[in-house]
């Protein structure tokens, strides 16, 4: 299943969809958040708590629980009591670059999980500091072969969407190029603007306002469409055809969750992600609202492992 087939299938599946046995949370539901507070991953699930709530009857309490590329947090939810009162807002990472990048993983994603329903798509975007030449990807291509290992891209971490980024545009490119790990995005932006590196493939929300305010460059986005928060800059499929590396984050709860529960969480998050609402929120942060159902996003998933498997492959990215 690829992505427009997915989105374009969302709306139609989930009003088709006949009523299951009804299922009522009869205490408040903690959803686990496997990063720290004020990332992209921390904001978009506090969007979904409030406008899940009213829909369920019941408050949606975060709970952040980080630590080692969001293992701590997706084990502790895997590990719950199955009764759709314990949920994670799972990514690309924990549930899909995870599996092929620590040599042992305290849950399997497949196993472990039953997918609830995916949020969103985020892009990366591929940005350079403004002292930096290139003012397009072809020229920043150019650079990077002739001054080959001289471009430092700066990433939050071995293995992270960012690292794997990047990997995947000078593998792509034919270049040469120095990766620099940071713990955490926000150090590495800052080192970014400081002309410490020259250049990040950082989710969108994180540098879009130094874009904005001319201290960083917008070179192209990783998704396959451009984004609507900037729409003049390419995608680097444009440049380089076939190219995507769509970030994206969902809800699982832990497998042996029952069916019940299951339908009527994924339809309260469907629900919301089809507002005005939700999607101006979203928007703000360059991501593309979703809102599948749980078969939907039990195939994207399953779909995504082998992709994100063969990023860290090329990346040669480890983490014991």
């Amino acid at each position: 299943m690829n992505r427009r087939t997915l989105l374009g299938g969302i709306a139609a599946t989930a009003v088709a969809r006949p009523a299951l046995a009804q299922w009522n949370p009869d205490r408040p539901i903690r959803l686990v958040v496997p990063f720290a507070p004020g990332g992209s991953t921390d904001v978009t699930a506090r969007l979904v708590a409030e406008a899940i709530a009213p829909r369920l009857g019941q408050p949606v309490v975060i709970e952040n629980r980080p630590g080692a590329g969001g293992n701590i947090g997706s084990e502790a939810v895997a590990r719950a009591a199955p009764d759709g009162h314990t949920l994670v807002m799972g990514t690309s990472s924990t549930h899909a670059t995870n599996p092929a990048l620590y040599a042992s993983l305290p849950y399997q994603p497949l196993r472990d999980f039953a997918p609830v329903s995916q949020v969103a798509f985020i892009p990366n975007l591929l940005a350079v500091n403004m002292d930096v030449p290139a003012r397009d990807l072809p020229a920043l291509i150019a650079l990077g072969r002739a001054q080959p290992g001289t471009l430092n891209f700066g990433n939050a971490g071995s293995g992270t969407s960012q690292h794997l980024s990047a990997a995947m545009i000078a593998s792509r490119a034919g270049i040469e190029v120095t990766h620099v790990s940071y713990r955490g995005g926000a150090p590495a932006v800052t080192d970014l603007i400081g002309g410490k590196i020259q250049a990040m493939a950082a989710p969108l929300v994180e540098v879009i306002a130094h874009v904005q305010a001319n201290r960083l460059r917008a070179i192209a986005v990783t998704t396959a469409r451009r984004s609507a928060l900037l729409p003049a800059v390419p995608t680097i499929a444009e440049t380089l055809p076939g190219f995507e590396v769509a970030l994206w984050n969902g809800i699982f709860a832990p497998a042996g969750t029952p069916a019940a529960a299951v339908t009527r969480l994924s339809a309260a998050i469907a629900e919301a992600m089809r507002t005005d609402d939700m999607r101006g929120k979203l928007a703000l942060q360059g991501s593309e609202p979703v809102g599948s159902t749980p078969e939907q996003f039990a195939t994207f998933v399953a779909s995504e492992i082998p992709k994100w498997a063969e990023l860290v492959r090329i990346s040669g990215a480890r983490v014991e």
